[in-house]
């Protein structure tokens, strides 16, 4: 089973929606999510809640976690919602650059051969690739439940490209 982490920076909406849309997705892969700069143990909020269950998923009982080493050691993919997430890991975490990047990187550029998934990742040279504006997923924080719901919509379809290939 592998294991993925998805990223954002409170661990209150990008993350929880791209967690409980792979968790129904690919019940197979083991899912973390977390955050960059977390107050822990916050629910997600009730645009998130209201967003994913619009689009047919649900995060019950989520609390949102600080991105942490343990969790990094063992992840064969970080998919980050930001350039500035996949910052993050390279300043803290290091050793888990070659195996972290954005969503809308991992769309446009991961291969879908049958090749292993961390032979494919080594292809991308994620840890000294450029990060671009185009690569974020816009936080909705601050927005009105539209804005969480056109998050929730573009993170679906992005993973809907993305998974098949994990």
């Amino acid at each position: 089973m592998a294991k993925v982490i998805f990223l954002c920076t409170g661990n209150a909406a990008r993350s929880v929606m791209g967690g409980a849309i792979a968790r129904t997705r690919h019940p197979d892969l083991e899912v973390v999510t977390a955050g960059t700069h977390v107050v822990e143990g916050m629910p997600m909020s009730w645009r998130t809640r209201d967003a994913l269950a619009g689009i047919g998923y649900q995060s019950d009982g989520h609390r949102s976690t600080q991105l942490r080493a343990r969790d990094v050691g063992d992840a064969e993919l970080i998919i980050a919602m930001a350039g500035e997430h996949v910052a993050y890991v390279r300043r803290v975490h290091p050793e888990a650059a070659e195996r972290t990047a954005t969503l809308k990187r991992l769309a446009r550029d991961l291969a879908t051969d049958e090749s292993p998934l961390a032979e494919r990742l080594a292809a991308l040279a994620l840890a000294s690739s450029e990060l671009e504006a185009w690569e974020d997923v816009v936080d909705p924080a601050g927005g009105e439940l539209e804005d969480f719901e056109a998050c929730a919509r573009e993170i679906d379809d992005l993973l809907a490209q993305v998974l098949p290939r994990c």
